[in-house]
């Protein structure tokens, strides 16, 4: 898997815990588990998640959504990331460009993919998404 071999060049890079998080949310999703793959996002009404749908505003919304929208596993698919940039902002603000990709059967929706543009908040939490533009 290509996010995993960025991963291991990242590791003493000062992207890595940022990258770390990306990690975890693809281990989360290819789990079936939405609760914690929203935990790479800041739990804030000023979360947001931006698609083609429009914009959703508010970690509950942003977590309804994806409920809503792979309420299976199976519809959830299985997750990568690829093609992925870091850039650090400021020591607490970064911004990261990416690709996605879903492997799903055909019944569930089939095989899908797209860019994203994240932006990341270092927190006391550690870093977290709160404006996700996925299309």
């Amino acid at each position: 898997m290509l996010f995993s071999s960025l991963t291991v060049l990242a590791q003493n890079t000062p992207d890595k815990h940022i990258l770390e998080v990306l990690d975890a949310q693809v281990r989360a999703w290819n789990q079936g588990d939405i609760l914690a793959f929203m935990s790479g996002y800041l739990d804030s009404d000023s979360t947001r998640f931006v698609s083609a749908k429009g914009v959703t505003a508010g970690y509950q919304r942003v977590l309804a959504r994806y409920l809503s929208a792979y309420p299976t596993k199976e519809k959830m698919g299985e997750l990568s990331f690829g093609d992925l940039n870091v850039r650090l902002l400021s020591s607490e603000l970064a911004i990261v460009i990416g690709q996605w990709n879903l492997k799903r059967r055909d019944t569930d929706g089939g095989n899908t993919s797209g860019y994203f543009t994240l932006i990341f908040q270092k927190t006391v939490n550690g870093w977290k998404i709160i404006h996700d533009h996925t299309s």
